[in-house]
């Protein structure tokens, strides 16, 4: 989809393609809410959002033209803007921070009669770490690695986006699935209120402090709070946390980045009555990233609304 150069004021339409993720995550229930919101209160803007793999593929997406604003974990694009993991082929890509937005859990969900209590439990079991291309590929395999599991011997491994990964424990053809994403995610979600299946969500705050020591200064512990999915959460259980954030290519046009990040806050009410992690976005938190230069569009709305930190 190519985005069309010109005033906002201009009678020409501008499409922007909005990338998200899996139908089972959070980033394409909210991608789709982001675009309906863009296309009423941007002028002369067209958006539609776009189901995809996450985060690598959606960083990809924008760097080759083929989409304007993609969703993204931290730890990803903290690769992509150093040419690094998944990124090394195409080295250091020309993105721009538009907005940091809510932090993702990262699940490790499992039956609760699995007998796996903690991630050493995984040893020869069959655990999805995620669709190739995401987010969650890149951090279950870093968190793997730090409890000193090897995901390719240590494992059998299969590569599942989040509804599929639902439906193989379901199903018995897994034993475990990681997920990154934000609470409630739809997938974890209706597999807690399957009939007659328990889930159990396998604590991992305890690694917080190796990540950040490997792989820098993003990751952090966030809490499953008992009693959140149906009941199965049966008390407060740490995770790794990992923030969220809005990127585009650094040549958007800069009012165009402005007017975005402005119709987000401005209609932020819109996204929260599609999602709840859409209450998570914070404008005194949506220019704290330090893992991306930020849009200056972006820039001038956060300057504006007196929350941009200087330079």
């Amino acid at each position: 989809i190519v985005l069309l150069f010109g005033s906002l004021a201009g009678a020409q339409v501008r499409q922007l393609s909005v990338v998200t993720g899996g139908t089972g995550g959070v980033y394409y229930v909210l991608g789709g809410a982001l675009a309906e919101l863009l296309t009423r209160h941007v002028p002369n803007v067209n958006a539609v959002a776009e189901v995809t793999s996450a985060s690598v593929d959606n960083l990809f997406l924008v760097d080759s033209g083929e989409a304007d604003i993609a969703f993204s974990l931290a730890d990803t694009v903290y690769l992509a803007m150093r040419g690094e993991g998944p990124f090394a082929g195409s080295g250091p890509l020309p993105l721009r921070a538009l907005v940091n937005i809510y932090p993702n859990f990262n699940h490790l969900v499992t039956s609760a009669d699995s007998g796996i209590q903690s991630v050493a439990d995984l040893r020869g079991k069959r655990v999805s770490t995620g669709s190739p291309g995401s987010g969650t590929e890149v951090t279950a395999l870093r968190i793997l690695q730090a409890y000193g599991i090897d995901p390719d011997r240590d494992i059998r491994r299969e590569l599942l986006g989040a509804a599929e990964s639902a439906d193989a424990l379901r199903d018995g053809r897994i034993d475990a699935f990681f997920w990154s994403g934000g609470y409630p995610t739809g997938a974890v979600s209706d597999i807690a209120n399957s009939p007659r299946f328990d889930i159990f969500i396998v604590p991992m705050g305890d690694i917080v402090d190796k990540l950040l020591e490997e792989h820098g200064p993003f990751y952090a512990v966030s809490w499953f709070r008992a009693g959140w999915y149906s009941g199965d959460v049966k008390e407060d259980t740490p995770t790794v946390g990992v923030p969220n954030l809005l990127m585009v290519h650094e040549d958007m046009d800069e009012e165009l980045a402005y007017q975005i990040t402005k119709a987000i806050f401005e209609y932020k009410h819109e996204l929260e009555a599609v999602h709840p992690a859409a209450e998570q976005f914070s404008l005194q938190d949506a220019a704290t990233s330090l893992v991306a230069p930020y849009h200056p569009g972006a820039i001038r709305y956060y300057k504006e609304t007196g929350v941009w930190p200087g330079e």
